[in-house]
Formats: structure tokens, sequence, C-alpha cells
């Protein structure tokens, strides 16, 4: 049974730390591309970082440069976030993509074919 199971999300006070996690189990996704998307009441779910396995490079949505730190251990991907913002509230969620290289430009939700079930984030 394959799937990505978030956590680490909660509320926390502005200018607060969370670091969120999610562990795929079911098959091997070490070696494609993952990321975090968030998705706020009212809005269209946006991507937030990514990062694949080769040269380990990353995206950052520019709202979150600088604040959000994105790794990966194995079959786990980790978003640490420093300096939280109101803006910031959203449900947060993982996803694998359908390629193993991460693309440069923002990433689209279509591509990334596997989902958890997300985790809220209140600032």
């Amino acid at each position: 049974h394959v799937q990505l199971v978030e956590s680490g999300g909660g509320s926390v006070q502005a200018g607060g730390s969370l670091t969120l996690s999610c562990v795929a189990s079911g098959y091997d996704y070490s070696g494609f591309c993952m990321g975090w998307f968030r998705q706020a009441p009212g809005k269209e779910r946006e991507g937030v970082a990514t990062m694949d396995t080769g040269d380990h490079s990353r995206y950052y949505a520019d709202s979150v440069k600088g604040r959000f730190t994105i790794s990966r251990d194995k079959n786990t991907l980790y978003l640490q976030m420093n300096s939280l913002k109101p803006e910031d509230t959203a449900m947060y969620y993982c996803a694998t993509a359908l390629f193993r290289t991460c693309l440069a430009n923002s990433p689209v939700p279509q591509d990334y074919g596997v989902w958890g079930q997300g985790t809220q984030v209140t600032v």
C-alpha cells in the first residue's frame, strides 16, 4: 500500500518554528523529486519547496525563502519552518513527483502523483 504520512503540524505563535515530517511507505521514492505544498482556505494549492536526490537542488517559493528548509533522509521528507507568519497558516501536504529530477520552476500539483493527507499549520 503506497502512502505518504505527514506529521508535525500544530498551532504556533508568530515568529515560532515547526518541523514537518513526511514518511513514505509501500514504495521506494528515494530517487524521485518530492515536495511540500500548502493550501489555505479559499486559495489554490501552492508549491512551497521541492528537492530531489540528484544534485540536491532545492526550490523554494519566494514567500518562504530564508525561513523554510526542505531536507530528506531516504524515504522521509522534512520541512523546517522558522519565523512563521500568520500568512503561513494552511494545510501542508507532501507529495511525490512523477519524475526523478525536480523542475526549476514553481511546482505544479498536477505533476505530483502521490499525496499525503495533510497536516494543519496555524500561526
